[in-house]
């Protein structure tokens, strides 16, 4: 798992049947410590039903049968899923998202 803002949306014209109706977005992390700072690649995430948007913050799972327990699909060909959007961030007492 890690906290990521979405960047940007992805649109597919051809979707495998287990992602009818799935909102592509990628993700980029972001640094605990420092919001404004984003860390690593770009990565591709779906949606998992909580309707995040351009300039969220998101708690991300990176595992694929983790992925297809949020969704609710057991056959889902996903690895990487949005599980919620974060509101704030505390570590060590300070407010830090």
């Amino acid at each position: 798992m890690f906290i990521a803002k979405v960047i940007g949306n992805v649109w597919a014209t051809r979707k495998h049947a287990g992602l009818k109706n799935a909102t592509l977005l990628l993700v980029k992390a972001v640094d605990p410590l420092d919001k404004n700072k984003l860390t690593g690649e770009a990565t591709l995430a779906l949606d998992g039903h909580q309707g995040a948007g351009v300039g969220d913050t998101v708690l991300i799972v990176d595992e694929g049968g983790s992925a297809r327990k949020i969704l609710k699909n057991s056959k889902a060909p996903v690895r990487t899923v949005i599980a919620g959007i974060v509101d704030t961030v505390h570590i060590t007492g300070e407010k830090t998202i």
